[in-house]
């Protein structure tokens, strides 16, 4: 009877403290929400890190330096291509913010209609009936400003501060995430958290680079689109679209509304751009975006849609944009727990428990070295951490750097079987296809007697 008693008192406790951990995210939703963004910034800015590490002379085994050289970059870079594309564009800009306040007094008040009508020549009692309309519903008009001019404050002080954040994680996120391992880890699945995380650093990888791609086939659309169309500023149109795609809706919406804005000011063929806009959006959203989300994090397209939608209705924008990868995090999940479970099929097995060695040497184009090495170094960790794995190294030629050997002892055929069936063992031989200087060796070693 105490016994039943004292595992009623541990649901009960279980279910509470599930009950704090979602008031606590709850309550700090606003907060983990930057944290989240901040380490999505990091990821996207981490390949041009990467890249200046490796190419530098000095520092090259420190990342800070790294770090603050790629944001002096992008602080220069970005303003440069502004100007390039839409000079006078940032002094514009600042001109209309500082407007914005005597331009939501003319709507509230209906001086703008006024100045507008006798610009368009619209009729007296046009204008009367507008500014009329515009009168009735000021306090709702004020109201809205209002509430758009407090957002747009806390969007800006975020845009401070999720690159201020995402410094420490370009810098440190990786002793971060080590320490955390450590200090919850035991010394039976320290390697196997190792893994979970290599795991998740992938994906979120993978993630960013299809944000890139979807912003790169905007960017080429709209600048196509609006240059077929005669709009001015075809390029800074385009770069507007592909930079505002990485916010999910309100994103292309803001960017259709300026560049319709902008064709009829000018004269453009905007309703044939409008149009355009309808047909990309149907393509982009149902058939582009679903394919290469779930191509770069192997989700079905129909169920990135399904978890586009779900986030969209829990969340808004924000679960939108946070639906695939979080989809794409319970996968990993799954995928590591389905492989520690023990495995059924080796311990069952009939056939005698006999070793399976395997090497293999491939020698890699010296170009592609690099690449393949850090595909190697990604399939490490989930392979040594197999509970049928005995060994596994990864080794390459003295004299040779190009020339990598790879050796592995699995307890039994079942256990290589097993390791073979994996996905990041599939994508690391995927990876290797094409890049080889010459045929590989394979070779099937046994123990001498």
């Amino acid at each position: 009877m105490a016994f039943r008693g004292r595992r009623i008192v541990n649901v009960l406790c279980m279910i509470l403290l599930f009950a704090v951990v979602l008031a606590i995210v709850y309550v700090a939703r606003g907060v983990l929400v930057i944290f989240t963004f901040s380490i999505l910034f990091a990821y996207l800015i981490d390949p041009l890190v990467r890249f200046l590490q490796r190419h530098s002379f000095v520092f090259r085994n420190l990342r800070g330096p790294h770090v603050a050289a790629a944001y002096l970059y992008l602080l220069i870079f970005i303003p440069l291509v502004i100007h390039l594309v839409a000079p006078g564009v940032l002094g514009k800009t600042a001109k209309f913010a500082k407007q914005i306040p005597s331009l939501i007094a003319g709507i509230s008040s209906g001086e703008i209609v006024t100045q507008i009508g006798g610009e368009y020549g619209w009729s007296e009692p046009q204008q009367l009936r507008l500014k009329s309309l515009l009168v009735q519903h000021q306090a709702n008009i004020v109201g809205v400003a209002g509430g758009w001019e407090r957002s747009a404050f806390s969007i800006l002080a975020s845009l401070v501060v999720i690159p201020i954040l995402a410094i420490f994680f370009l810098s440190d996120g990786a002793k971060m995430v080590d320490s955390l391992i450590r200090m919850v880890a035991t010394k039976d699945n320290l390697e196997q958290l190792q893994s979970l995380a290599g795991d998740l650093n992938s994906m979120l990888h993978h993630y960013i680079r299809a944000k890139v791609i979807l912003a790169g086939l905007s960017l080429v659309f709209f600048s196509l689109a609006t240059l077929l169309l005669r709009f001015p500023h075809f390029l800074a149109l385009g770069l507007l679209a592909g930079t505002l795609e990485f916010i999910p809706v309100a994103g292309w919406m803001i960017s259709a509304v300026a560049i319709i804005t902008i064709g009829a000011i000018t004269h453009a063929h905007w309703i044939w751009m409008a149009a355009l806009i309808g047909l990309w959006r149907m393509l982009m959203d149902y058939w582009i975006s679903p394919r290469v989300m779930g191509h770069e994090l192997e989700i079905h397209p129909v169920m990135a849609i399904f978890a586009v939608m779900v986030g969209g209705a829990i969340g808004g924008i924000v679960g939108i944009y946070l639906s695939v990868p979080l989809v794409a995090v319970l996968r990993v999940l799954w995928r590591t727990y389905a492989r520690l479970r023990p495995q059924a099929t080796a311990e069952a097995s009939p056939l005698k428990n006999e070793k399976v060695i395997r090497l293999l040497q491939v020698k890699v184009l010296p170009q592609y070295r690099d690449e393949l090495l850090q595909a190697a170094r990604e399939n490490r960790l989930p392979t040594s951490a197999e509970q049928g794995v005995e060994a596994y190294y990864q080794t390459r030629r003295k004299d040779d750097p190009n020339a990598l050997i790879f050796f592995g002892v699995f307890a039994s055929q079942a256990a290589y079987d097993f390791h073979v069936r994996q996905e990041y063992a599939k994508s690391t031989l995927a990876a290797f296809q094409g890049k080889l200087a010459e045929e590989p060796v394979h070779a099937e070693l046994i123990e001498l007697d």
